[in-house]
């Protein structure tokens, strides 16, 4: 298989699904398009940039993955000018084809505060486990991941995962069919030697061909983007159904209410 560049591999495989699902979503009458996903969407990009680059461009620092001779024309910081475009494609990718399945609940944003103190403690959990992975060469990549993801989980959860629990077929379906795709991708990638990763800092363990690891970063990033949509889009249609006083009352009560979750 002859290879392909880091932007052709983009204007290939990633490029073509954004259009095709973003019209869909434009012309189906049932499909989220407007100000408000498209703002979540924005929010979205905002913070991938932002939370994602430094971690990006330290990992290819310490030699977690490296890209092969002629496969990449300039790069920002340690990172290819195609990994800045791939990691701000690939949520547009998600939210767009999310936009497919819109789903909002008549649900209250009231939720106790010991049920949000159980959601941050599980992201945070997920960061400790990161962290003690860390320590050892063949999980470092693993570790990085985790560690790199639970601060995100922390924040998502505490705010509302019993939402995302009401909502978890369409949830799920939301996150599993742009993971699939794009491990496959991944795959294919490596495969063509775009980027290889490295042995050293993974564990070994492959789904089908792909690296573990590979495959637990698209299923963090895609839960990322896929919850923060449906919170977001939860939280402006209860908000929208109140006054600020009210709302901002009703997200900061702490005692116990007949309409809270416990």
């Amino acid at each position: 298989m002859s290879r392909l560049t880091y932007l052709e591999f983009l204007l290939v495989f990633v490029i073509p699904p954004v259009i095709v699902l973003g019209a869909v979503a434009i012309y189906r009458a049932d499909a989220w398009w407007g100000p408000r996903p498209l703002s979540g969407l924005g929010i979205v990009l905002f913070l991938a940039f932002v939370y994602t680059t430094p971690w990006d461009n330290l990992l290819i620092a310490e030699g977690v993955w490296w890209y092969g001779d002629g496969a990449t024309a300039s790069q920002l910081w340690h990172a290819p000018v195609g990994e800045y475009l791939f990691f701000m494609l690939q949520p547009v990718l998600t939210a767009f084809w999310l936009f497919q399945f819109p789903d909002l609940r008549e649900r209250s944003l009231r939720i106790g505060v010991p049920r949000r103190v159980v959601g941050a403690v599980a992201g945070l959990a997920v960061s400790g486990l990161g962290y003690v992975l860390l320590g050892t060469d063949a999980t470092f990549y693993l570790g990085a991941i985790l560690l790199w993801a639970g601060p995100i989980l922390a924040i998502q959860w505490g705010f509302g995962w019993s939402y995302v629990w009401e909502i978890r077929r369409t949830a799920l379906l939301a996150v599993a069919v742009p993971t699939l795709y794009l491990c496959l991708i991944d795959r294919v990638a490596i495969g063509m030697g775009i980027w290889t990763i490295s042995g050293t800092h993974t564990t070994g363990m492959v789904l089908f061909g792909l690296p573990v690891e590979e495959a637990v970063f698209f299923l963090l990033t895609n839960v990322f983007v896929v919850q923060c949509l449906y919170l977001y889009m939860w939280l402006l249609d209860r908000a929208g159904q109140a006054s600020l006083e009210t709302w901002t009352a009703t997200v900061l009560r702490r005692q116990p209410d007949p309409e809270v979750d416990q």
